[in-house]
């Protein structure tokens, strides 16, 4: 049995932050129940234009083990749906903007009212409160405003980290927090609010810079570090983490087939020293590293027990055995997509593995069969679709 077989989940939710929570928890057994809106649903469905329409890979990627349902929440029936459908129900996840799901009738004290032990799930861009609460919550701008953005290697532009940090950290925020709610609920029989936000999640990703500001008045940067970098080479690029080795620029020198051991100038004979002299001895790596290729010296630096790797594109990385020795792709046949690969869950369990029994929905796909299990007989049904509340 799947850990968290018999759990249901009504998820609100759309785009990054809340589908990879709820996708992750489907993972492990639980009953994810999609609200999508009429017509587009999820608005993943329709990011990037694709041959495949509402089924694409970028939809695909985060809605498997999931049924969905298209409700109009605008409407009395739509929303006594979503109430009896809640009364069951042991979470309730949402990533709206903070106060949007009080408007539509459905925040926690509503909910609460319905179904005491319900767990309110919620993720937003900046928290229920303060001054950028009704801002929207998107990752590119948490990378701005929480100083990741800022954090760069020394000389480089500001510029936009190039996948969903941000989405992807709060999402899995938003798992732990559900996760220990549950817990709670089955020692106490209580149920929460949960509520992460993207701004805090990328706060706390910076916890060891954080309180080096805090408590000594500067930052540290491990992209400055003086040993540390990205170098081109014949074939392509290797990066080098110049750290846990003692005397570390000595072992460098005999893998980069230096002249001499650069260890010995007594301007970096320290690490201040190295701080100091870093725009020289990154030059000094780069002129080396650029004079051979990328295997050449992952062995040179390996030898010596120094941390490298070759800077591999996602191509690379997907086909990499790695990837295949840890399961991280996974198969499997859609109705109208046909066969798709994605990313597996990053979290092995020895006794009770993540499991596809469910390929992603099509929209409102189990409209019918979800509403027959809250007891709506086929004329319900109908009645409903006829009104516009059941898409």
């Amino acid at each position: 049995m799947s850990p968290l077989s018999g759990i249901t989940i009504i998820d609100f939710t759309q785009v990054m932050m809340g589908p990879s929570c709820t996708q992750l928890l489907g993972d492990f057994g639980a009953d994810v129940i999609k609200i999508e809106r009429p017509e587009t649903g999820d608005i993943a469905r329709t990011t990037i234009p694709d041959p495949a329409g509402l089924d694409n890979p970028i939809f695909l990627s985060l809605n498997r083990n999931k049924r969905s349902v298209v409700i109009d929440t605008r409407t009395d029936e739509g929303r006594t749906i979503v109430y009896d459908l809640v009364h069951g129900a042991d979470v309730v996840v949402s990533n709206f903007r903070a106060g949007v799901m009080d408007r539509i009738g459905f925040g926690y004290e509503r909910l609460k009212e319905i179904n005491p032990g319900v767990i309110w799930a919620s993720g937003t861009g900046f928290g229920p409160e303060g001054p950028y609460r009704h801002k929207g919550g998107q990752d590119v701008l948490a990378q701005a405003y929480s100083g990741v953005m800022a954090r760069r290697s020394p000389g480089t532009p500001l510029t936009i980290y190039p996948t969903t940090l941000c989405d992807y950290t709060a999402g899995m925020h938003l798992v732990q927090g559900i996760l220990l709610a549950l817990l709670n609920r089955e020692r106490t029989g209580e149920g929460q609010k949960v509520e992460v936000s993207l701004y805090d999640s990328m706060l706390a990703m910076q916890m060891q810079e954080a309180t080096q500001r805090l408590n000594r008045g500067h930052e540290i940067n491990w992209a400055s570090m003086p040993l540390t970098g990205v170098y081109e080479t014949t074939d392509g690029a290797i990066c080098m983490v110049g750290g846990f080795r003692e005397n570390a620029l000595h072992h460098i020198s005999i893998a980069l087939e230096m002249d001499e051991d650069l260890s010995l100038r007594p301007e970096l004979a320290t690490l201040e020293g190295q701080f100091e002299h870093r725009p020289e001895l990154q030059r000094l790596f780069a002129e080396a590293l650029a004079k051979g290729s990328t295997e050449h010296w992952i062995k040179r630096l390996e030898a010596e027990n120094l941390l490298c790797a070759p800077v591999h594109d996602l191509e690379e990385a997907l086909a990499d055995e790695q990837t295949a020795v840890n399961e991280m792709i996974v198969e499997m046949e859609h109705p109208a997509a046909g066969r798709i690969r994605a990313l597996n869950a990053p979290i092995h369990l020895s006794a009770t593995p993540a499991e596809v029994r469910r390929v992603p929905p099509r929209l409102g796909e189990h409209g019918a069969e979800v509403l027959g299990e809250l007891g709506y007989g086929p004329d319900a049904v109908a009645l409903l679709k006829e009104k516009g509340a059941l898409r």
